[in-house]
């Protein structure tokens, strides 16, 4: 990290706990003009009290520091709220049910925002025997390939882990699956809704003339 908690920081946290300079030096054991002094820009808090400064707000070391607060939205999210972030030093997936603070290697990651299917990152979703098989056409060579695979449903996340000159393909449970996810190493985050990409045959597939080619071919073969 590349900065300190500031005195701005303070106020500002201070001011939304509705505690008065006086009221916070008691909670964490300094004089209210030690806390003036630290909103005024001249000194900062001893490393000793980062501890009681954060439980006196009731937030983190890293968001004291960075001057980022997460509040608790999550008590009543479900996992369609999940976030995912990719470390682009060691390529450590992480995964968040809503927003969160993440470091890794130094570096604060930021969630990933997924974007709709394309000509170059095509899935396709089949039922086998109550699980959906997703089969991504992406090539898997050493630079440029799919990392993960996720199924996401309102209470559970199915998370597969694909590696470079693999099979770009994952596996999952069907229970109440509503997305289906992967993530492309050099194009980022992709998303699909299962329904769309199974039930509307007119219009869900990444390649709907491929698909009713194939269905065809299928019909005339075994009736």
């Amino acid at each position: 990290m590349n900065q300190y908690v500031t005195g701005a920081v303070i106020k500002e946290l201070r001011t939304k706990n509705r505690m008065t300079q006086t009221q916070f030096a008691a909670k964490i054991g300094v004089s209210d003009k030690t806390v003036s002094k630290w909103e005024n820009g001249k000194g900062y808090p001893d490393i000793t009290l980062l501890e009681p400064i954060t439980a006196a707000f009731r937030i983190s070391v890293t968001e004291l520091i960075s001057g980022n607060t997460v509040r608790n939205a999550n008590v009543s999210a479900n996992m369609m709220r999940s976030e995912f972030y990719v470390c682009p030093v060691c390529g450590n997936v992480v995964h968040s049910m809503g927003k969160a603070v993440i470091h890794c290697h130094g570096v604060q990651l930021e969630p990933l925002e997924a974007e709709p299917t394309d000509e170059n990152h095509k899935i396709f979703i089949e039922r086998v025997e109550g699980d959906y098989y997703a089969r991504i056409e992406h090539e898997m060579t050493k630079k440029h390939y799919i990392s993960f695979a996720a199924a996401v449903s309102p209470d559970a996340l199915q998370l597969v882990k694909l590696y470079p000159e693999g099979e770009a393909h994952a596996r999952f449970r069907m229970n109440g699956v509503k997305k289906i996810l992967f993530y492309c190493n050099h194009d980022g985050l992709f998303s699909i809704d299962v329904m769309k990409g199974i039930d509307d045959k007119e219009s869900g597939y990444d390649d709907v003339q491929e698909r009713m080619d194939l269905e065809k071919a299928a019909a005339a073969l075994f009736g």
